[in-house]
């Protein structure tokens, strides 16, 4: 417990020094007044994830991003509207609480509740040393998301041989032991992405982060919530 204390007390300082208020919203959006066209499945508000709880921070099921990552993310999603398929956002900015969050959930090795939905060939212990738990995450600097695609005739999720947040070697854009139409479903998302300035991850399929981050060294910790003007006007009606 003090160790994460001391991690997260630390990413905040940081984010002082640079200049920018860890707890400034002001520079982000909501995501789908931005790309009104995405579909939410934000899965750490709900316990499908694999911790198996409402992750902290998470006060609603919306998404937010930094405008400039919201605004590269609206040319892709209307190049992809004209191809058939809309956005499917898993997770875009993650409060500091959260990664921490995962990080206690990831020390407390007897809690797996979730392991054969989210890591049945790792063993908890390993979740740290290979790389699929920190101390910090760049989604906490906003803008870095997770997501896949929809298809519009269909009307499913596109199929991208791995499900979201499965840890493994499964879940690695060029992993090849998957049909090639999953393969291609995999590449017509990262193909896009990289066009408009987002660069991927290698090892999982659904991340990407815009290349010219406006916080690259700021982690925030504001939640995700509904914006103030939104909540004004429900309790006012």
């Amino acid at each position: 417990m003090k160790k994460l204390f001391v991690v997260t007390l630390l990413f905040m300082l940081a984010g002082s020094a640079f200049g920018a208020d860890p707890y400034d919203d002001s520079d982000f959006v909501l995501l789908s007044e931005a790309v009104p066209d995405a579909i939410l499945e934000i899965r750490y508000y709900s316990t499908y994830n694999f911790v198996g709880d409402r992750i902290n921070g998470y006060e609603a099921p919306v998404a937010w991003l930094t405008k400039e990552a919201a605004t590269a993310l609206k040319e892709v999603s209307d190049e992809l509207i004209t191809k058939g398929y809309r956005l499917k956002i898993y997770d875009a900015y993650r409060p500091q609480r959260a990664v921490t969050h995962f990080a206690k959930w990831a020390e407390d090795i007897g809690d797996t509740r979730m392991k054969k939905y989210f890591y049945p060939e790792l063993d908890k212990s390993v979740l740290f040393d290979q790389g699929y738990i920190d101390y910090k995450s760049g989604h906490s600097r906003g803008s870095t998301l997770d997501l896949t695609l929809f298809d519009m005739t269909t009307e499913k999720e596109v199929d991208m041989g791995g499900t979201f947040d499965y840890f493994g070697e499964l879940s690695h854009p060029d992993y090849k032991d998957i049909t090639e139409a999953q393969y291609n479903n995999r590449m017509i998302l990262r193909e896009v992405m990289m066009k408009h300035g987002f660069r991927p991850l290698s090892t999982e399929w659904w991340h990407f982060t815009l290349n010219d981050e406006p916080f690259p060294d700021t982690y925030f910790d504001f939640p995700v919530r509904m914006p103030e003007k939104v909540v004004e006007l429900k309790e006012a009606a």
